[in-house]
């Protein structure tokens, strides 16, 4: 599936996103296995609520960073959409 600026991304039924306190940070938990975050990924994937659309995200990421590039958000998220750790909602 390819990623559009319209679509609204959220986490698959199956997958969490839980701050781990021995590690110190986010992760990603699925039945496949665990994805540890830095602060951007988490918080790219805290905004993936399914409410709303991509554009919305890089619009909020741009409000918390100084430099926020939209192909790098779709790339990440295009990479866990093919991991099916990421659903994408129509627009």
């Amino acid at each position: 599936m390819v990623l559009l600026v319209t679509n609204r991304p959220h986490l698959a039924r199956q997958v969490r996103l839980e701050w781990d306190s021995v590690r110190q940070r986010h992760v990603l938990l699925a039945p496949e296995g665990v994805l540890l975050l830095n602060h951007t990924g988490a918080t790219i994937l805290g905004l993936c609520d399914g409410e709303r659309t991509v554009v919305e995200i890089v619009e909020g990421l741009r409000g918390q960073y100084n430099r926020v590039v939209d192909d790098e958000v779709r790339d990440f998220l295009n990479r866990l959409v093919a991991k099916r750790w990421v659903e994408l909602d129509d627009e």
